[in-house]
């Protein structure tokens, strides 16, 4: 039996190919002896050869029952592989082919990356069903003895579990015809499979990239496909593969279309890492967060454009979430983007996109940007004071036209988000030293919602340790059920700066330091046990200072601190608990340099 296996094995290569072109992921057709009769991509170079170690293989052939594994190098049939923890398989479907009650090799469905393992994770039933039917298609090829029946078989079977794939599936023979359009083609192209099966693929779809694929007998992976079929524009993500025949010669190709709306959906899943808030997840009961809060629930009801405006760390963003969330479009994308955290000339491309061959490096097929990902939903786009003149006219743009065009490109795409944008800058002083745009920040600044400091909160404070004590106590496995009366003191007194991303680092910083039940004072970050030490200390005539100079001293050690930078700068101003604006006006007011800043 397995030399009978070995003997078929151009028949399941092509049989590999096929699935691995129709599905998106990579298979892998091992005997009873372990060896590779078949494989595509990262293991194709591997065929004839054995495996080295193969456990997983080995419990199917030994059991007959098929496998999946989720979490290579973890599995309880991984744990003795010296490979446990850094197999180079990300999931895999290993199913038994099975011929006269005896087990003489497997079939698998591999994912070498996160787009094919999601692929095995969110359609692991229907997989397994469909390897199962392959191995069944397999097994006719090795027991069937007449060549013509093998062949017939293994259409039909494979033609039926082609049609179950929910992507569209379009075969183009060697000389450019149509050989099959599965159920999906005909549901994304509105065209039964009988009006094009038989049809050149010119006269179909006209001169096009599968044609130019089956010419030079390579494919293509994941390229936008835009085409007017009947009069209807379609839009599609198209891969392609060749199919090769015994000689190495294109035999044909097998492309596959995903609707593009349902892409942005995936994509949209990807960039989207934090799941979504709504209002109860802000913590506070301060008469000023609450206020804030009505406010906010309020502006989520309207579509119109939201500038939210506070000091690093207030949480903007988790607002913004929240007027997402709360909104008619809370089901739709929520895209955030920090357009300060992104160089200039990469964030045009991430906010608008860019199409094939717009600049040195773009990738094949373009790519869309976050305001298309958005489309239908929000875009978030924090420390809008940080993007560039020439991007806050596009910006202006969009928001006066809803309407985009990608880098490179001459086509112009409607869109339909809200714009939420954040900022810790003083942007109405920045329109005054012409940095940013005056008739931009009116159209962002439709409904403002400042955010207040957490120094203007302060009984919200113990509510919000609290929270972070059991949410760290919880992860780091420890049972700490307080502050100490003195440590809580000592963390209503301080001022803050950084707000309560600062307050979650503290709280994280105590958790991992106190060993009792209760934080100690001892536990608390030195800043905020030495801003209590100082307050204590007697006051007398000789500490009193001019205010003035108290601020020139505090800005200079700050900058001496960070740096003299754009970042350090940053950083200098928030941990100042100002704007970076206010900053640059100090810094000229009281003429401060580099070279003088001990001064």
């Amino acid at each position: 039996m397995v030399l009978r296996l070995m003997e078929a094995k151009e028949t399941e290569q092509r049989v590999s190919d096929a699935i691995a072109a129709a599905l998106g992921v990579e298979v892998e057709i091992i005997d009873a002896d372990l060896v590779r009769v078949a494989g595509t991509g990262k293991v194709r170079a591997g065929v004839g050869n054995r495996l080295l170690r193969g456990l997983v293989n080995k419990h199917v052939l030994q059991t007959g029952k098929p496998v999946f594994i989720n979490e290579p190098g973890y599995h309880p049939i991984c744990l003795s592989c010296p490979l446990t923890g850094t197999c180079f398989y990300r999931a895999y479907i290993v199913y038994p082919i099975s011929a006269e009650n005896k087990v003489i090799g497997t079939i698998s469905l591999v994912a070498f990356d996160d787009e094919q393992k999601r692929t095995l994770m969110e359609r692991n039933k229907t997989l397994s069903d469909f390897v199962g039917r392959m191995a069944d298609l397999i097994v006719g090829k090795v027991v069937e003895s007449k060549m013509i029946r093998e062949r017939i078989v293994m259409a039909n079977r494979l033609e039926a579990a082609v049609d179950s794939v929910y992507e569209g599936v379009m075969a183009i023979g060697e000389v450019g015809v149509i050989t099959h359009f599965n159920h999906s083609a005909e549901r994304m192209f509105s065209i039964k499979k009988e009006q094009v099966i038989g049809k050149p693929l010119q006269d179909v779809l006209g001169d096009n990239m599968l044609l130019e694929a089956l010419r030079e007998g390579k494919g293509f992976k994941a390229r936008e496909y835009l085409t007017n079929f009947q009069g209807k524009r379609l839009h599609f993500w198209t891969t392609a593969k060749p199919i090769k025949s015994e000689k190495n010669d294109t035999a044909g190709i097998v492309a596959t279309f995903k609707d593009f709306r349902e892409a942005q959906k995936l994509a949209y899943q990807i960039v989207t890492t934090q799941e979504m808030m709504d209002f109860n997840d802000i913590i506070g009961v301060s008469k000023l967060i609450g206020e804030v809060k009505a406010q906010a629930a309020k502006i989520a009801r309207s579509n119109s454009t939201v500038l939210i405006v506070g000091e690093s760390g207030t949480g903007k963003e988790i607002f913004a979430r929240a007027i997402h969330t709360a909104s008619t479009h809370g089901h739709k994308p929520f895209v955030p983007i920090n357009c300060g955290a992104i160089p200039e000339h990469l964030l045009e491309s991430e906010l608008f996109g860019y199409e094939e061959g717009a600049f040195t490096g773009a990738r094949r097929g373009g790519k869309p940007g976050k305001f298309e990902l958005a489309n239908g939903g929000t875009i978030f786009l924090d420390e809008i004071g940080n993007m560039s003149l020439y991007l806050q006219a596009k910006l202006l743009r969009v928001l006066q036209e809803r309407q985009i065009e990608r880098v490179g490109g001459t086509q112009v795409m409607p869109v339909d988000i809200r714009v939420i944008a954040a900022t810790n800058s003083d942007l109405q002083d920045m329109v005054l030293r012409g940095r940013f745009r005056e008739d931009l920040y009116y159209r962002l600044s439709v409904i403002p919602l400042v955010i207040p400091s957490l120094r203007e909160r302060r009984e919200d404070i113990p509510l919000l340790m609290g929270h972070y004590m059991r949410r760290f106590g919880g992860l780091l496995g420890k049972k700490i059920e307080s502050f100490s009366e003195e440590a809580m003191k000592m963390c209503l007194e301080y001022k803050w700066p950084g707000n309560i991303r600062e307050l979650i680092n503290a709280v994280e910083y105590a958790i991992n330091l106190e060993e009792g039940s209760t934080i100690m004072p001892g536990s608390l970050p030195p800043r905020i046990r030495n801003g209590k030490r100082e307050r204590s200390m007697p006051v007398t005539a000789h500490d009193i200072k001019p205010l003035e100079q108290l601020e020139k001293e505090a800005i200079s050690r700050a900058l001496e601190l960070y740096g003299w930078t754009e970042e350090g700068k940053k950083q200098a101003a928030t941990m100042l608990g100002i704007s970076r604006a206010t900053i640059y006006r100090k810094i000229n007011k009281y003429d401060l340099a580099q070279d003088n800043s001990e001064e």
